[in-house]
């Protein structure tokens, strides 16, 4: 085999492998919340430290969904290179909104998030003095405004998942499911909800990713 035959099943195995862990990683990320059950949006500082206050799983989870940006963009980058007949304008525009959006995912769960662990490790009388500062989290106060475009990712989602259902690439009732579950996920901070839409993708994923690894072998 040679080195561009190599590098090309590299290239095929790691797009397979992209839709595969993409929904996995987002379902981790969503189910290991705590007060999963909670159907609690996010409004005041008292509900975010509960959320994440002396929770290592919280932590964990969004340790994961930040590790699933490159994932998330592979899966994007090969989707579009995927989609050159009559999905090709829903692959090209489906990438730029999604790289965009996976790139407001990793800002998001940088700013909002992972910091949230390194606050976490404070004494309690230096965190309880230190809380009412995180208002300005809540509110995403001077440039996290930005966070509010994470709905690029779903965008681009959703036309990359209709480019492939009009070029069959994957069933009907599959692009159906990963509509839904990415729409899910424009919700208020609510994780159930969250975790049923990727839930949903995984369904609609999952047989596609398989069957693409089983061609790159």
């Amino acid at each position: 085999m040679t080195s561009t035959s190599n590098i090309t099943n590299l290239r095929q195995k790691g797009y397979a492998l992209s839709i595969i862990l993409y929904p996995i990683m987002l379902f981790i990320g969503f189910v290991t919340h705590p007060n999963l059950l909670a159907m609690e949006p996010l409004h005041t500082v008292e509900q975010l430290v509960s959320r994440f206050h002396n929770n290592p799983m919280y932590h964990i989870g969004h340790l994961v969904v930040t590790f699933a940006v490159p994932v998330i963009i592979v899966y994007f980058v090969g989707t579009m290179n995927l989609l050159q007949g009559r999905g090709i304008k829903y692959g090209f525009w489906g990438a730029v909104l999604g790289v965009f959006g996976a790139f407001i995912l990793a800002v998001d769960k940088g700013a909002l998030c992972l910091t949230m662990s390194a606050f976490d490790t404070l004494p309690e009388d230096q965190f309880a003095q230190f809380t009412p500062y995180l208002e300005v989290i809540v509110s995403k106060k001077g440039s996290l405004f930005i966070v509010w475009l994470l709905f690029a990712l779903v965008i681009g989602g959703v036309l990359q998942t209709i480019g492939l259902i009009k070029e069959k690439v994957i069933q009907r009732w599959q692009g159906i499911l990963i509509i839904i579950g990415l729409l899910l996920l424009l919700n208020p901070d609510i994780e159930l909800i969250s975790s049923v839409g990727a839930g949903l993708m995984c369904i609609g994923y999952l047989p596609w990713g398989f069957k693409e690894m089983k061609r790159s072998v």
